[in-house]
């Protein structure tokens, strides 16, 4: 039985020291969730409370996925922050919405929107 590799790319851009961007690319899917999770856990601990998370290079994400967007949305908002969600793909769109993830955390059009929603609060 040959054992496949992770298809998620995950790279982690620092704002400052309560913001980082983590973009994300490839398949969110049972092998990989933990990997997203690991380093979205990583930034809260480091004290990056507001997420922005640019999905604009996710071609596809299952539950075990969802649950960990979930996850983070409760710590980073239990941390006085956010998850805020950034150029989902419209498979991805999908999901959020059919989930109801947008009714509580809404996608914005891309990184710097997101960002700026981030500077409002």
């Amino acid at each position: 039985m040959s054992e496949r590799e992770p298809n998620l790319d995950v790279d982690v851009t620092v704002r400052d020291a309560r913001t980082a961007v983590v973009s994300v690319g490839g398949e969110l899917d049972l092998d990989t969730a933990d990997l997203l999770g690991t380093h979205l856990a990583e930034q809260l601990r480091q004290g990056r409370v507001h997420l922005v998370l640019d999905l604009s290079a996710l071609d596809f994400m299952d539950s075990s996925g969802l649950n960990v967007l979930i996850r983070a949305v409760h710590r980073a908002r239990d941390t006085g922050g956010d998850l805020y969600l950034a150029a989902p793909t419209s498979a991805v769109r999908r999901i959020l919405e059919i989930t109801g993830l947008t009714t509580t955390t809404p996608p914005h059009t891309d990184v710097a929107e997101a960002l700026a929603a981030v500077g409002a609060r």
